[in-house]
């Protein structure tokens, strides 16, 4: 069982920063392939980034690539999205979620956190 919390979200101008946090429990979070998602209302769930369990490997949204950047510690247990030059297309709520190795599917999501930018 893994259990997912988020912070860092806010209200922000267009063209400013945030670092969203994602903290996880559980012993063996290395072994764990992270995500960020994104539901802006009236919208579907949207895929933002991801990151291997070693953090090696990482895949971007083409909407985000070059703007965000997901990044983990697993000494923390802990996922992060930087997210600069924000734009008013990526408020949503922001939730990160763990897959285990081999699952092609998240297994685990957290309550998410709000992102709002102005323009």
């Amino acid at each position: 069982q893994v259990q997912l919390v988020e912070s860092g979200g806010g209200l922000v101008q267009a063209g400013s920063s945030l670092r969203l946090s994602c903290a996880a429990s559980g012993r063996t979070f290395s072994g764990y392939g992270m995500g960020w998602f994104r539901q802006a209302p009236g919208k579907e769930r949207q895929f933002v980034a991801r990151i291997s369990g070693a953090g090696a490997i990482t895949t971007y949204a083409d909407s985000v690539k070059g703007r965000f950047t997901i990044s983990r510690d697993n000494a923390k247990n802990m996922v992060y999205l930087q997210m600069n030059s924000l734009k008013p297309e990526d408020t949503a709520v922001y939730r990160c979620a763990a897959r285990a190795r081999g699952n092609n599917s998240y297994d685990y999501w957290g309550q998410g956190t709000q992102v709002t930018v102005s323009s």
